[in-house]
């Protein structure tokens, strides 16, 4: 079995494909990565070279998976960060194109739109495809706080606003909901998941990333997915997922000390071992809509 990755690729550091797909395939994964745009490195540094690669080429290379006759053996599609919003319309076409060959496959959406702090950093129309058409697609979605607010109007402040949040997006379709970054205090910070069985909450110490680790949802979103599939349990994927999450950034974080700008890069390679079995171990708190 296959997943099938649809998002950015970038030549130097981590972030779409790159960040994604190594983790899955370390986890036992086969993955057909699909790029949506082929940029020098990923736009927090302020300038990159490259374009995006357009609806036509993801469409394209879909329609050769589908005469390769391999289609049936897809039990995921992953979407994140789009380029623009015609690419939005090739992901939905390729979603509709896997499920008619293999009708349980899972579709999970990182709604990638923008960030706390930098807002939004796609091209308009994104949000609205987001929104609209993909949410209502998926079985599972994955925001951050950001796009968590974008997605659903509601100005995040506390946790019963983020569940009131989370249940307008199960509302729009999706059976699961990831709350890939969520800040309850200044020192910490949580990841929620939402389904069938519950809600869980995850916390951990929040570490000090400068600017920032771009790819970091993009690596969650990919590490939730492989776990997922394999347990089927949104509390033990929770945990598994947190706990790898928080030790590959953390030791990204020590092997980039003495870096003289505030970018950090994922150590995805250095630290492998972390997506198999993490330094550090965290477990899930179920917790209450009221």
């Amino acid at each position: 079995m296959a997943i099938l990755s649809i998002q950015s690729h970038v030549v130097y550091g981590y972030a779409g494909n790159t960040a994604a797909v190594f983790p899955m395939q370390r986890l036992g994964r086969e993955v057909w990565a699909v790029n949506t745009v082929e940029f020098s490195n990923h736009t927090g540094y302020g300038s990159w070279k490259g374009m995006v690669l357009g609806s036509k080429l993801t469409e394209d290379l879909v329609t050769g998976l589908e005469e390769r006759g391999v289609l049936n053996r897809c039990e995921a599609v992953l979407s994140g960060y789009l380029g623009d919003s015609e690419t939005g319309k090739s992901v939905i076409n390729s979603v509709k194109k896997v499920k008619k060959y293999s009708p349980n496959a899972l579709y999970i959406c990182d709604p990638v739109m923008g960030d706390a702090g930098r807002g939004f950093y796609v091209k308009p129309g994104i949000p609205d495809m987001f929104k609209n058409e993909l949410v209502p697609l998926a079985d599972i979605i994955c925001p951050n706080q950001f796009e968590l607010e974008a997605l659903t109007g509601i100005n995040v402040k506390n946790r019963k606003d983020a569940l009131k949040a989370i249940n307008i997006l199960h509302k729009m379709g999706s059976s699961i909901v990831l709350v890939t970054s969520y800040k309850e205090k200044a020192d910490e910070l949580c990841m929620i998941a939402s389904g069938k069985t519950g809600i869980f909450i995850v916390t951990t110490p929040l570490l000090s990333l400068g600017d920032g680790v771009a790819g970091t949802g993009d690596m969650t979103t990919a590490l939730f997915l492989s776990h997922y599939l394999n347990t089927g349990c949104i509390k033990e994927t929770l945990e598994l997922c947190v706990s790898s999450v928080f030790s590959v950034l953390e030791e990204s974080l020590k092997l980039s000390c003495g870096k003289k700008d505030n970018l950090i890069e994922l150590k995805i390679i250095d630290t492998q071992q972390s997506l198999i079995t993490p330094l550090y171990t965290f477990k899930a708190e179920q917790i209450s809509e009221t």
